[in-house]
């Protein structure tokens, strides 16, 4: 890898776990309803990674983000939930962005909603119930709604950095 390219994968591998960070600190009115239900900030510069840098680069700074996060300030469940869901989220958004018929905002709506259906499915092997599935409809609105707002904000970011090249 080029010196420039290694620099930028550092400043987006931190920018992410900054933005994870900030995240935990946003009260969300829903936690008495639907507990873990986030924003998915990070998930701006993954976006911001997978179209400035290349489908691999962004699966490997979500991953390294989600594990050096977990380390930090999680736990193993923590870990689980957020690979399985940023797992298959970044595999779908790639193959979403591979289509050339969405959007950035479409592919990040992907990506919320992925994230949440892995992450039910996580929780389903580690409780060892399918009964955890009723709340997936709950999660399934909230990755819409994340996934337009973080879709809009990276397309932003997207535009605005045209002209720069990594």
């Amino acid at each position: 890898m080029k010196t420039k390219k290694i620099a930028i994968y550092g400043v987006l591998i931190a920018l992410a776990f900054i933005f994870s960070y900030i995240e935990t600190l946003i009260p969300m009115p829903t936690s008495g309803i639907a507990p873990g239900i986030k924003i998915g900030l990070a998930n701006m510069v993954v976006m911001v990674a997978l179209y400035k840098m290349g489908n691999k680069e962004a699966f490997t700074l979500s991953i390294i983000r989600v594990i050096l996060f977990s380390f930090v300030f999680g736990n193993l469940f923590s870990l689980l939930y957020s690979l399985s869901g940023g797992i298959l989220s970044c595999i779908f958004m790639i193959m979403a962005k591979k289509t050339n018929r969405l959007s950035s905002i479409g592919v990040s709506v992907i990506g919320g909603v992925v994230h949440n259906i892995g992450q039910i499915l996580m929780a389903m092997i580690i409780v060892e119930s399918t009964k955890i599935i009723f709340y997936l409809p709950i999660l399934l609105i909230s990755g819409v709604i994340s996934g337009v707002t973080i879709g809009i904000i990276a397309s932003i970011i997207i535009k605005h950095t045209k002209k720069i090249t990594i």
